[in-house]
């Protein structure tokens, strides 16, 4: 599943709880930034963007953002996140044709037009993945939304193994650090105790939907921001649990428009 995630890195963050990211260890210093572990959040991807929201961090998209949004963002403090698939090939990007054909693989469930990258190949897609790195720099993007990091739990055509989704996931935390970008993981709940020292939060699709947001708990052990996504569940069957354990969650309708009930704005007579 995707989002679009522009994260604005904020100067000065106002929301008392604010800790400092712990970096991971090839995070350079002036991406020592601070992210607020309790933060109020948007991510929108499709429709008119709704940008006039009281919030520290946004997830926009990468390739359909402009650096003027971005830029809008980071004068109201607001932390932005850029989202960009990183373990498949979106026919409809502007680089789609630099993949080569032998790292194609099978589409996507429900995703036409989109196929999971053999990651194996990790050399192939090297440049690829920078060049996407080197466009979030160019924009002004705080930090990336690496979408599709799990290939190795999915029916992707591959026979990819654990080992090659931590060799590829950690190239891509050390490839944003390097340019001073901080880095968000998508999902991967299984390997969350190896990749957690590079990663500077994590985003969740559907936690309380599937009972493992427990799962999640490392990196708010670790001062790190955990962003939460449920598209089925009313707010009021998971938003209490929520805030109780320091989890940023959203309900969102699937296409990522610019609808959002956010927990922490979830008041208490609607509990």
């Amino acid at each position: 599943m995707r989002f679009a995630l522009v994260i604005v890195t904020i100067a000065v963050l106002g929301p008392v709880g604010c800790v400092s990211t712990m970096p991971s260890p090839t995070t350079p210093a002036r991406a020592q930034r601070q992210l607020p572990i309790q933060a109020r959040w948007q991510i929108q991807y499709s429709g008119d963007l709704l940008l006039d929201l009281d919030v520290d961090v946004f997830n926009l998209d990468l390739f359909e953002t402009s650096a003027e949004t971005i830029a809008a963002l980071h004068r109201r403090e607001i932390f932005v996140m850029c989202y960009f698939s990183a373990g498949s090939r979106e026919d409809w990007r502007p680089d789609a044709m630099l993949f080569p054909p032998e790292v194609l693989g099978k589409e996507l469930a429900e995703w036409p037009g989109e196929r999971w990258l053999d990651i194996r190949h990790i050399e192939a897609l090297k440049p690829i993945m920078q060049a996407r790195l080197d466009l979030a720099v160019s924009k002004g993007c705080d930090g990336v939304d690496p979408d599709n990091v799990d290939g190795y739990k999915n029916d992707t055509g591959f026979l990819l193994t654990a080992e090659d989704q931590l060799s590829y996931n950690i190239f891509l935390a050390e490839a944003a650090h390097e340019r001073g970008l901080l880095i968000g993981l998508k999902n991967d709940l299984e390997q969350i105790t190896d990749l957690l020292p590079y990663f500077d939060w994590i985003i969740n699709e559907e936690c309380f939907s599937y009972a493992e947001c427990e799962l999640l708990l490392p990196f708010v052990k670790a001062g790190k921001p955990v962003f939460v996504i449920e598209y089925e569940l009313d707010p009021s069957a998971f938003c209490a649990q929520a805030l109780q354990m320091n989890l940023n969650a959203l309900r969102k309708h699937r296409e990522l428009d610019a609808y959002r009930t956010d927990c922490h704005a979830w008041l208490p007579e609607s509990r």
